[in-house]
Formats: structure tokens, C-alpha cells, sequence
């Protein structure tokens, strides 16, 4: 059959199969699909929590913050496109920093971006319990945490249908709050409803205001904003999509987020009507205040519902899909425990969702009250995962496939890779500290797993009999990474 009449299922199986793998995921994730999972992963209202915390921290020029993170992450995204046409496999940076560096690289790669996803669910749980404890005062956070995990745990079991149709319930329901916001606030800039509230473009940028310092730390804020566009690329042997489908959808999601948090931060920012600073304790519902301030505390009341909705359900749901897959991917490898590939009828990682599912009631339990830990490790697994992306992305084209594209293969990862590297330098000390532990908690995984097998694991090179569903040895063909490359 001629690659033109292929169907793209076919033309997907033939893919996966030349890395030595069956195809064992469910296909039924459209490119559109992908386009959702990431908008979902992302958040579209994700500045309603933290408005009043990035004001404070920018002198009220909250969108020139999205702004600037858009620009920085716009190299990681196109770093990750770059990857995923060239590795149209399911665990992220695992896959494509072992295939395009060395496996052990990829193994470290993959254990630091782990330990991202493995507590940015339990990081939404938590933030979920806290608002539930607002709306529920004396109720326990512990609680409200673990039926958030029962809930997302038994969606993703449900399969990957499931979990399509729950994002986008969620992401319609987001964007209609989105509307609302903006109806709420055109009408209550226009009609005078808040005392010297004005729509300006000094909201945006002014010069008095903007300092190197300000910028730093508002590059530091907004790279961390966008984390989650990336989990797009754990679904890669999901996707029906053409190849690079995944690459295009983390781009298209990106810039789709990032014009959500402009104007919604621009038209808070206005409502804000021009004060210095929040109260630090009122920094945290900031957003919600305005709301009401321009309406209602009954539509407050509805905003603050929907977040929690969003953080709670939505957002950690996604967080879930995109951790099994990746242990999944680790595991298929023989990196990870054997049984953390394994599937279900639905061909979905039961296993997987299941150990992150405990993992994830554990961690609430102890992580409770302690969000600023939490975000400092999650932000090193990411980043220390997204440099390791970069440096594959130059390995790959320009060293091993000679490419000659010095755009997008050495120009735009070294610029990733500075920009990464400078907010990961100037990371809290909590978060060094623990994601070098973690680092030294994965060597030690890695040699248990080398002196098991006598040798370094290798990836694509597993028995069809141990449970792991690959074939038995394939790498790619050499002029296909050539033909690649040169692109």
C-alpha cells in the first residue's frame, strides 16, 4: 500500500513498530484532542488563583508576565516539535532524550520529568482541599484531596474516550467562564462600577516600571505558569493524528493559553484601578474580589467554584493520564517495574494510574499545608527535564542526523537552553537541594536495574515474554533519521 492511501492508523502502527513496539495504546486521540488535553493540562483560568501574587511580584503589570513567558517557552515548544516528528513515542523526555542522546541520559531525563508529574497532581490536590476547607469551613483538607483522587482515578481507568469527554466538558465550561469574566468586566470598566478602574496599555507595559530585576522575576514566574503543555507529548502513541501532530498541538496550545492569561490578567489588572499592591492576605483571592467588586458575590461564589472544579478535576485528571504514561514508557523499557506497563481491556496503564493514584494519596497526606515544597520540587523535575530536551534536540539533528536546519536544531535549543537554565540556577534553595536528592535517589534505581540486567537497560530491546508488550529489537533505521533531520 502506497504511503499516500495509508491509513493514519496504519501509517502510526508502522511507526511505532520501528522502534520495536506494538501498538498497544488505544488510538482515539485526535490532533484536536491533543489540542484540548494540553489546554486542559495548562488551565485556561490558572491566573485566577495566583493574580494577586504575580501583581504584587510585577508592580501590577500581571500580562507583560504571560507575555514574557510565551516568548521564553515558545523555544521549549518548539524544541519538543522538533522531538516528537522525529520520536512519535508516548513518555516525553524519557523517550526523546534516550533516543536522541544515549538511554541513560534518557533514563535520568525521564526520572527528573517524573518527579514534575508524579507531585504536580498531589500539588492540585492540595490546592483543591484548601478552597473546598473555603467554601466547607471545619471540613477536613485530607478529605476533600482523596475524593479528588478517587475521582480522577476511576476516569482514567474508564479509558481514553473517558477522558476526552471529560476535558472537554471542562474546557467549555472554562471558556464560558472566560466569557463571563470579560462581559463582567468590559461592563463594569464601561459603566464606572469601580472607582478609578480603566482599561490602559501602561497595564501592560510601563516604562518606569520596567527593570531588568522585574523581568528576571517575572521570566522565573512565567515559565513555571505554562508547565503542563508538555504532557501533550505522553500521548503520542494515542494519537490518530499525522506524525508531528503532537509537536503542532503543544505550539497551538501554547499560544492559545497564553492569549487567555493575557486578557484576563489585562482586564483584572484594569479592574485592579491602578493600587500598588494587594494586601498579602488578600493577594490569594485577589482575583475573586475583583469579581465581586464588578458584579456580585454570587458570581464570585460561581468563579471560585469552577477553579476549584478546574484544579481539583480538570487539571489533576490530566496530570494522572500524562504520569501513567510516562511510567508506562519508563517501564516498557525495563527502567521502572515491569508491571507499571501493563494495560487493562480499555488499553489503558491501569497499573500505572493505580500507583500514581496511591502515590498521590500518600503525598496529600504528608504534603498538606505545604504548597511552597511542593512547587519548588515539581519546578526542577521540569526543568531540569526541559534542559536535558534541548541538548537532545542538537545530539540528534546536528551531531548524529547532520542536519543543516541550524535554525530550529542548534539555534532555537541553545537559546531554550539558557533561558531554562538561567530560571533554574536562580531556583529557591528548597528546590536544588530536593531535585538533587531525587537525582541521587534515581541513580540508585538506575544501578539497581544495571547490575540486575548486567547491563545498562537499553531502549526498544525487551522480550515480548516479560510482560512489557515491545518487540523484541528494533532502532530506527538510520536513513529515516537522516531524512528527518534534514528537515
Amino acid at each position: 500500500m502506497s504511503e499516500r492511501t495509508e491509513s493514519p492508523e496504519l501509517s502510526a502502527q508502522a511507526q511505532l513498530e520501528q522502534y520495536g513496539y506494538k501498538q498497544e495504546l488505544k488510538r482515539s486521540v485526535s490532533t484536536g484532542d491533543l489540542l484540548v488535553y494540553g489546554l486542559i493540562f495548562m488551565v485556561p483560568i490558572a491566573p485566577w488563583t495566583i493574580f494577586g501574587t504575580v501583581y504584587n511580584a510585577s508592580s501590577g503589570l500581571v500580562p507583560l508576565v504571560y507575555l514574557v513567558g510565551l516568548v521564553a517557552m515558545i523555544f521549549t515548544a518548539l524544541a519538543y516539535a522538533q522531538m516528537a516528528k522525529s520520536i512519535p513515542l508516548a513518555g516525553s523526555v524519557f523517550s526523546y532524550v534516550g533516543r536522541g542522546i544515549h538511554p541513560t541520559v534518557g533514563f535520568f531525563a525521564g526520572w527528573a520529568i517524573l518527579l514534575d508529574y508524579l507531585l504536580v497532581p498531589t500539588l492540585l490536590y492540595v490546592f483543591a482541599a484548601e478552597s473546598m476547607v473555603g467554601i466547607f469551613p471545619g471540613t477536613a483538607r485530607w478529605m476533600w484531596a482523596l475524593i479528588f483522587v478517587a475521582i480522577n482515578t476511576a476516569v482514567n481507568l474508564l479509558g481514553i474516550t473517558s477522558l476526552k469527554l471529560m476535558n472537554r466538558v471542562f474546557l467549555a465550561i472554562e471558556v464560558v467562564f472566560i466569557v463571563i469574566f470579560v462581559i463582567i468586566a468590559v461592563t463594569a470598566l464601561n459603566g464606572g462600577t469601580i472607582p478609578g478602574a480603566e482599561f490602559s496599555v501602561s497595564q501592560v507595559w510601563d516604562p518606569s516600571k520596567v527593570t531588568g530585576p522585574l523581568i528576571a522575576s517575572a521570566l522565573s514566574i512565567a515559565v513555571l505558569s505554562f508547565l503542563g503543555f508538555d504532557g501533550i507529548s505522553t500521548l503520542a502513541e494515542e494519537s490518530t493524528g499525522k506524525r508531528g501532530g503532537a509537536g503542532r498541538a503543544m505550539i497551538i496550545a501554547l499560544v492559545i493559553v497564553a492569549f487567555l492569561f493575557v486578557l484576563q490578567t489585562w482586564l483584572a489588572s484594569a479592574l485592579a484601578a491602578g493600587r500598588d499592591s494587594f494586601p498579602e492576605g488578600e493577594a490569594g483571592n485577589a482575583f475573586f474580589d475583583l469579581v465581586a467588586q464588578a458584579s456580585s458575590s454570587g458570581w464570585m461564589t460561581a468563579f471560585f467554584v469552577v477553579n476549584v472544579l478546574a484544579v481539583g478535576i480538570a487539571n489533576a485528571m490530566a496530570a494522572q493520564a500524562a504520569t501513567s504514561r510516562l511510567l508506562f514508557s519508563m517501564s516498557r523499557d525495563r527502567q521502572l517495574p515491569a508491571v507499571l506497563s501493563r494495560l487493562n481491556s480499555r488499553q489503558v496503564p491501569q497499573a500505572a494510574i493505580l500507583v500514581v493514584s496511591v502515590l498521590s494519596a500518600i503525598l496529600v497526606l504528608f504534603f498538606v499545608g505545604q504548597i511552597d515544597v511542593i512547587s519548588s520540587l515539581v519546578n526542577f523535575g521540569a526543568l531540569f527535564g526541559f534542559m536535558l530536551l534541548h541538548l537532545s534536540v542538537i545530539w540528534h539533528y546536528v551531531v548524529k542526523g547532520k542536519s543543516r536546519n541550524y535554525l530550529l536544531h542548534l539555534v532555537v535549543p541553545v537559546v531554550g537552553f539558557l533561558i531554562i537554565g538561567y530560571v533554574l540556577v536562580n531556583a529557591a534553595p528548597a528546590a536544588k537541594i530536593g531535585g538533587l536528592v531525587w537525582l541521587v535517589v534515581g541513580a540508585g534505581v538506575f544501578l539497581f536495574y544495571k547490575i540486575r540486567g548486567g547491563a545498562a537497560p537499553t531502549l526498544g530491546q525487551v522480550d515480548e515474554g516479560d510482560g512489557s508488550g515491545a518487540a523484541a529489537t528494533a532502532t530506527p533505521a538510520a536513513d529515516t533519521l537522516e531524512k528527518e533531520a534534514g528537515r
